[in-house]
């Protein structure tokens, strides 16, 4: 009798939500990475799968391995494929052992792999793009924690002096009035490894067009094992939902004892549940996402 072949890896899961692709494997206690290819943006490097290297950024949320353990691929890669440095954004708790985890590596390969490590914590911001900004929140975990929003920060004339003349508003600005305001926008939020806590609940989170979530457990028996281990449970959402304003929130992180449809059948029992897309469930988002194609289509031949 033959042997049957190994088993199949997991598919990168797919979801479009213009004007971004949110692509990513996600498995609790094995390995999380998800990618934004328009923000150059990985969040978490759990492994390190071949799409991930396009990204320069990685916004790293706490150090267990399902999150970190890619992270030496990452950078040996990017820099044997003549990709530049990889950039990793992580709590500043992790930057000395992160960067101790690299230097163990040259006695090991005989070379040292470039890295550059960015400690940035709650509140603090660093630029991703021009005028876009990654802002880490504080987050609930059973080690260091923190999610990231990523935010635009665009000027617009102030209330007062909409409508005024152009050489009026020359003439305010070279007097030193401050003539602008700055208006933020979130693009992206997502939370990282958390129980529930208030920083799901701050504008930079609930206002976020996007919000990439860990939802960990989903059977009614499993409310302590979320406690304990410090994970979001589904019925956290049932509280977290009419908070966020987000038309596509994104779970990740499910247990290999949720079973994506009972875990589907469980978020349709509550109404705002139609807004969460799981990143793994495959013939769903693809057969969303034909249907975004098929919608594009149409409207191309009516104009």
């Amino acid at each position: 009798m033959l042997p049957k072949p190994p088993p199949r890896g997991p598919r990168t899961g797919f979801i479009y939500e213009p004007p971004y692709r949110i692509q990513g494997e996600s498995v609790a206690g094995e390995h999380t990475v998800v990618q934004i290819p328009e923000l150059g943006l990985n969040f978490d490097m759990g492994s390190c799968p071949r799409w991930a290297l396009a990204a320069g950024v990685t916004a790293v949320s706490h150090g267990h391995m399902d999150h970190i353990g890619g992270l030496p691929y990452y950078f040996s890669q990017r820099n044997f494929q003549g990709m530049g440095t990889g950039t990793v954004v992580c709590p500043p708790s992790l930057v000395i052992p992160l960067r101790d985890m690299m230097k163990s590596w040259i006695g090991l390969e005989r070379q040292q792999t470039p890295f550059e490590l960015v400690g940035l914590a709650p509140g603090e911001e660093w630029e991703l793009k021009p005028d876009i900004f990654l802002r880490p929140f504080a987050t609930s975990h059973t080690v260091p924690s923190q999610g990231y929003s990523v935010i635009e920060k665009r000027k617009k004339l102030k209330a007062e002096f909409v409508g005024m003349a152009q050489e009026k508003l020359k003439s305010l600005r070279t007097e030193g009035t401050q003539i602008t305001e700055i208006h933020e926008h979130v693009h992206v939020a997502y939370t990282g490894d958390t129980q529930l806590c208030p920083a799901l609940m701050h504008p930079d989170v609930a206002s976020a067009k996007v919000i990439v979530t860990e939802c960990t457990f989903f059977a009614a028996d499993e409310r302590k094992r979320a406690g304990a281990g410090k994970h979001l449970h589904v019925e956290d959402l049932r509280s977290l939902l009419p908070v966020w304003e987000s038309g596509c929130v994104i779970a990740i992180h499910l247990s290999r004892r949720s079973n994506i449809q009972l875990a589907r059948e469980e978020l349709d029992r509550f109404p705002e549940g139609k807004r969460v897309h799981i990143l793994m469930d495959g013939p769903r988002n693809s057969a969303r996402y034909e249907q975004q194609v098929h919608n594009a289509e149409s409207r191309e031949v009516e104009s």
